[in-house]
């Protein structure tokens, strides 16, 4: 005679369970203005450039750090972040998170030079360190397992969303008000999720949680600022041989040895290096980083093509890019669907390999190419990011425990702005250095002062042709020409990484999704509140 199996209760309280779609919607608002800020200032980047009173007249490497500021203290704090909210409860840490980046916002909309604006963007970086990794974390505690896959392609899919808001939004703002504006529209939506949030989130924590580690924070986010610094000082000067290049990335190599070293021994790491054992887990976190470092490096470039080269305003550079995003917004959701039918491994392959393509299409590109072209490789390059970010995601947040959400979310998105800013780093260094050795043989008239701003970057030359007025007209042709150059050598070191990253996803990912183990206990993770 057999016992009837005794249905167990539901782990999420039904309360919850009824509002879960809600808390989505909550969560992406807040994820909303994290990935709006950046897909704006992607579009502002050639307006600050800008002498003032227009702009801040930022150089190509202030611009570099405008953006590098943001991911080096985003990726630096995720880890504490993530720890935190797992300890003190990850709506308190959301919360808090939301009005940092408020703030952050507001300052950074004032901005007097560019030196304020990086200082007030790694403040913005700060609060949105908070509300990343909380929002996944989050999301994982109020779905049960068999509707995460569905939820964290709906996620996914915000970005897209927010990557198609951001440009559009920025170019409106540019054409009506100052460039400060794209940071002041943050500042309604914080104010927004804020409130969504009290009033329908849930709490959830770790019921074990792990203590704060500072010094990992401390060489992790040391480590990385001397590691970039040193490749943009290269691409500044156009040589990585020079002696403060290599002993300022060395100096960098050498403390985020001692940051892996020391995590590997301390009883409450800010990274338990025990998770990388796991092969799957590796893999997807190693396809991660180099999708971003490829992306980012690419769209970093891509405002210069379509605004410098091609004439258009910031409003229609971000309308031209809606196609990537609608393609992320379209398939980012479905994704799932795909790895039903052929697995992960097929899946994630298929997608890297469309992303190599598309990189590579940028070396075709010139001044006169068909703007039809390019609108097909954004929405190419879009729908291999959705096919890639969706299974990624569920793997790397399924292969720890649930009541691990908090870490497993901020190390993917530790490893996604570690790879978006040494992409920016290299790969705009790669065009720094590729842009002054094409246009410095054609500068030889100018005086020596103007000689050397003029190579920093095709903004500068342009800038320095319009002060000259009729003389400086013939330095446009060359500028662009140069510009074109650079863009194709750098897109194509784009593909080589999407490439590997293609490579990595074949040897490591598993064929199908890991199935959930039956009858493992679970924590009561999620809790409400009065």
């Amino acid at each position: 005679m057999t016992t009837p199996a005794v249905p167990t209760a539901p782990r999420i309280p039904e309360q919850v369970h009824r509002r879960r779609w809600a808390i989505l919607g909550v969560l992406m608002l807040s994820l909303l203005i994290v990935v709006l800020d950046n897909s704006i200032l992607n579009v502002a980047i050639k307006t600050i450039s800008t002498p003032a009173p227009t702009g801040l007249g930022a150089t190509q490497s202030e611009l570099e750090w405008a953006i590098n500021a943001y991911t080096l203290v985003f990726a630096g704090l995720l880890f504490t972040a993530g720890l935190l909210g797992d300890r003190i409860g990850r709506k308190k840490v959301l919360l808090g998170g939301l009005a940092v980046f408020g703030l952050g916002s507001a300052l950074a909309a004032e901005s007097g030079s560019p030196a304020q604006l990086i200082a007030f963007r790694a403040l913005m970086a700060v609060g949105a360190a908070f509300v990343m990794p909380a929002t996944l974390a989050v999301l994982m505690n109020v779905f049960e397992r068999d509707e995460q896959p569905k939820a964290i392609g709906i996620w996914a899919g915000g970005v897209g969303l927010a990557i198609a808001i951001g440009p559009i939004t920025g170019g409106l703002l540019l054409d009506h008000f100052w460039w400060g504006s794209v940071f002041l529209i943050n500042v309604p939506i914080v104010i927004l999720a804020f409130a969504l949030m009290l009033w329908l989130v849930p709490d959830s924590r770790d019921p074990a949680p792990g203590r704060i580690d500072p010094v990992g924070v401390v060489l992790s986010v040391v480590g990385l600022v001397l590691l970039v610094y040193g490749i943009i000082k290269g691409g500044e000067l156009a040589d990585f041989t020079d002696v403060t290049v290599l002993s300022t990335i060395g100096a960098g190599l050498a403390v985020l040895a001692a940051f892996v070293v020391f995590e590997a021994r301390s009883d409450h790491p800010s990274i338990d290096v025990t998770y990388f054992k796991n092969k799957v887990f590796s893999a997807a976190m190693a396809v991660i980083t180099l999708v971003f470092f490829a992306l980012m490096g690419v769209t970093f470039f891509s405002v210069f093509y379509t605004q410098s080269v091609r004439g258009y305003s910031p409003l229609q550079s971000g309308l031209l890019l809606l196609p990537l995003a609608a393609a992320q917004l379209i398939f980012a959701p479905r994704a799932r669907l795909v790895v039903d039918r052929i697995g992960v491994r097929a899946t994630t392959t298929a997608a890297m390999l469309v992303l190599t393509a598309t990189l590579a299409a940028f070396a075709t590109l010139d001044a006169d190419t068909p703007i039809w072209l390019l609108e097909v490789v954004f929405f190419c390059m879009g729908t291999g990011m959705a096919h890639v970010m969706t299974p990624t995601s569920v793997v790397i947040m399924q292969a720890l425990p649930r009541e691990k959400a908090g870490s497993a979310s901020a190390l993917s998105n530790t490893f996604r702005q570690l790879g978006g800013a040494l992409g920016i780093a290299v790969l705009g260094s790669v065009l720094s250095s590729s842009y002054r050795t094409g246009i410095e043989d054609k500068l030889g008239a100018l005086p020596a002062g103007l000689r050397e701003t003029a190579g920093e970057s095709i903004e500068a030359t342009l800038g320095v042709a319009a002060k000259l007025g009729a003389r400086g007209k013939g330095l446009v042709g060359p500028a662009d020409d140069a510009f074109l150059h650079a863009m194709h050598i750098t897109a194509l070191c784009g593909a080589v990484v999407a490439l590997a990253g293609a490579i990595v996803v074949a040897l490591f990912l598993p064929a199908k999704p890991k199935a959930p183990q039956q009858g493992a206990p679970e924590e009561e993770l999620v809790r409400t509140e009065s």
